[in-house]
């Protein structure tokens, strides 16, 4: 059985180091406004195994002229349990909250290797691939609701 439900910041971690950070400090893991009251955090757990996470923070990219706007940080799933959805679940969770909140756009930076995942939900690519230290090249990447 499959349940997402949202979680606190420090929950995360035990999927963000491993597939987001693996190998370095677990300190790595905090991200700038993990813990502000505008940040979700959401946990996807099978069978009571918390085996996803993704975070919506309120933050407007001024590339974008939406007013309201969410960006999504920290996707993950443990490396045994992908391929079964999970990622795809997430984001539609996340999407199915900004449209009940009226976030009218959602944009994020994407590894490349993951820019194709994205793809099939409809998201775009702008711009060039960019650096980010100590994790690797990226996509500006973005969805209108």
């Amino acid at each position: 059985m499959i349940t997402i439900k949202e979680i606190p910041s420090n929950e995360t971690y035990a999927v963000r180091q491993p597939v987001l950070r693996n190998g370095l400090p677990i300190e790595s893991c905090v991200f700038e406004g993990d813990d502000l009251t505008s940040t979700h955090h959401f946990g996807l757990f099978e069978n009571e195994n918390l085996t996803g996470i993704i975070s919506l923070f309120e933050k407007i990219n001024p590339i974008f002229a939406a007013q309201n706007q969410a960006q999504i940080r920290g996707m993950a799933v443990l490396e045994t349990h992908q391929k079964k959805g999970f990622g795809e679940a997430l984001v539609r969770h996340c999407e199915a909250y900004c449209t009940e909140n009226q976030i009218e756009l959602i944009w994020f930076n994407a590894r490349t290797a993951a820019v194709g995942f994205y793809q099939k939900m409809s998201y775009q690519p702008l711009g060039e691939a960019f650096e980010i230290k100590d994790v690797g090249e990226h996509y500006l990447m973005f969805k209108k609701l």
